[in-house]
Parts: structure tokens; C-alpha cells; sequence
């Protein structure tokens, strides 16, 4: 029997992770929407969406993201847009009868000052870091919807929480982009230009987790198509969601060595103290997955060379 599975946010670096892993299954019809064709915004468009469509399987990966100036500048739009977003599509695919949806959330979800390694009961014991709070309020609400029309209509709605991710498809702007993708186009313009040294910001001593996306979107799948069973022997009603990640920290010092070998630059690294450093580590605990048997497979190094790839294969269509 085949399966009409629609991915929501196809276009964006996890839900083409999603989509590269799902497409090539013969049981499989993928169906996507660009926000051309699908405004997730207007309620009555995903109703109709989901009336016309007869979907059986949803992937909701569609989210508003963007790094801390973003967050900071537009809080409104990050905890309006997605709540109506996901509020939307979950909604509507309860309404039409969708018996099975992931949720992708983020780690963001835990508090400030969670214990390290983040557990899934850390969440909400604490105060959340300011500077995201908006868009990780909506992001716990996504979980606790998921919740409550499983508990309420028998739904199988599952939420999974991806750590730092990156990889192909990534934003690799110069101002808003995140560490992995900031640091690689960094190293690379200096390799370019032949300069002496890159310049990091902060001591290098923060530790941070980071997963390929291939291996997040692999993930992703393995749960989705976990038994409801084995999935509820691991999770809890009101506690159901699962972290996603490596289980694996690196200080930016070491990651900023790997990446000047994955790039070829040449020069010396340089960390300016006098910059921010940031929270001192964050770290999913991954025991919950593993107990559920999977584990990531893709090493940093591997994982950059192959982001280091697509990015000198697609500069072109780079945002700059």
C-alpha cells in the first residue's frame, strides 16, 4: 500500500534532509508544498490542504528559525508564526483523520540553567534563556498539542527535539548564520584570500553538540516508524518527546582546528576573549533514542567535509 506522506517545510535544510531520506521508497508518495502554494499561516487553506489531499503521514518540519539578533529583533513573529503554524497542521491533520505525525521542535525547549546533559524531564523546570524564549514557548506548546490529541483522540503524534545541526542546505549568510556555517564561510574567504590568521570569537572553551542532518532526518524516520508500542514503553503521555543528537560535545576550540583542516586553510586561529563565549555547554542526553536503538554514525569531520562540499558546489545560490 502506498503511503501519502507530506513533509511541511521541505525547502529548508531539515525538511530536504527529511525529504533525501524518505525519497526512493517504492511504499512512499512525498507531497510538498512551497509557501507559494501552501501559506501554512492561513488556517483554511491547510484545511482544505488536508481535505483534498488525503494524507497519511505528516513530517512538520516547517518552522520560523533564525539565530540570536533574530530572535531578539522579531519576537512577535517567532512565537506568532509558529504557533499558527504548527497549531494549523496539526490541527488540520486531526480533522481529516491523520492518524500518525512527527513534530520537530528544538533544543532550545530546555531551560537556561538544565543540567548537563539535557534530559527530556528537564523540561519545564526552569527558566527559559531569554533571548529565545518566544520561539521556544511555541515550541513547547507544539509538544504539549501533540500530547493532547493523542491523550484526548487516540492520535499517534510523536515530537522529537534535533540538537545543533548542520550541513547541506544550511544558511550560510555572513551576518545570521549559525557557528558551523559562519565559521566554514570564514575559513574559507581567508583560505581565499590568503590571509595569516581567522579570528573566532570568545576563549574556544565552550562546548557544543553538533549532528549532521542527514543523520537528524535518519533519525527522525527510525522513530516515526518505531511500533507505537515500543514507542510508548520509552516515552510517557505528558513526557513523550525524544531527544535527537550525538550525545557527543567538542569545545569551539577543536572545532574550530577540525574545521581549518576540513577547509585547507593554512593560516593560524586566533580567539578574540573580549567576546561573548556564551553558555559554557549544552548537551542533549541521548540515552532515551539509544534505548530505542539508534545512535548517530557520522563523525564531525566527515559530517563538515561533506557540508565543506556542498558549499563550494553551490556558492552560486549562496545567500551573501
Amino acid at each position: 500500500m502506498i503511503k501519502r506522506v507530506y513533509v511541511a517545510g521541505h525547502r529548508g535544510m531539515v525538511g530536504s534532509a527529511l525529504v533525501r531520506q524518505l525519497q526512493g521508497n517504492e511504499n512512499i508518495e512525498l507531497i510538498a508544498k512551497s509557501r507559494a502554494e501552501l501559506d501554512l499561516l492561513d488556517q483554511a487553506a491547510v484545511q482544505d490542504f488536508f481535505s483534498n489531499e488525503q494524507i497519511d503521514e505528516v513530517y512538520l518540519a516547517a518552522a520560523k528559525v533564525g539565530g540570536i539578533h533574530a530572535n531578539n529583533t522579531y519576537p512577535a513573529e517567532f512565537i506568532y508564526e509558529n504557533l499558527m503554524v504548527q497549531s494549523n497542521v496539526i490541527h488540520a491533520a486531526h480533522l481529516s483523520g491523520v492518524q500518525k505525525l512527527l513534530y520537530l521542535g528544538s533544543s532550545c525547549i530546555y531551560p537556561k540553567w538544565a543540567e548537563q546533559p539535557m534530559r527530556e524531564d528537564a523540561l519545564l523546570t526552569g527558566t527559559l534563556e531569554p533571548t529565545n524564549e518566544p520561539y521556544a514557548i511555541a515550541k513547547i506548546a507544539g509538544i504539549k498539542l501533540c500530547e493532547s490529541y493523542n491523550r484526548q483522540y487516540g492520535r499517534d503524534y510523536r515530537s522529537v527535539m534535533p540538537t545543533n545541526l548542520y550541513g547541506q542546505g544550511d544558511n550560510f549568510h555572513a551576518e545570521n548564520s549559525h557557528v558551523i556555517p559562519a565559521m566554514m564561510r570564514r575559513f574559507h574567504e581567508a583560505k581565499i584570500a590568503k590571509d595569516n590568521e581567522v579570528v573566532v570569537w570568545g576563549t574556544g572553551k565552550p562546548m557544543r553538540e553538533f549532528m549532521y542532518v542527514d543523520d537528524m532526518a535518519a533519525a527522525c524516520v527510525y522513530v516515526m516508524r518505531l511500533d507505537k508500542e515500543a514507542y510508548e514503553a520509552h516515552t510517557q503521555p505528558m513526557l513523550s518527546h525524544i531527544n535527537i543528537g550525538t550525545g557527543v560535545d567538542c569545545t569551539i576550540f577543536e572545532l574550530a582546528q577540525t574545521m581549518k583542516k576540513v577547509v585547507g586553510f593554512k593560516g593560524d586561529v586566533c580567539f578574540d576573549s573580549s567576546k561573548p563565549d556564551g553558555t559554557l555547554r549544552k548537551l542533549m542526553d541521548v540515552s532515551r533514542l539509544k534505548a530505542l536503538g539508534w545512535q548517530a554514525n557520522t563523525a564531525l569531520e566527515d559530517g563538515l567535509r561533506k557540508t565543506y562540499q556542498w558549499f563550494l558546489d553551490n556558492q552560486t545560490n549562496i545567500r551573501q
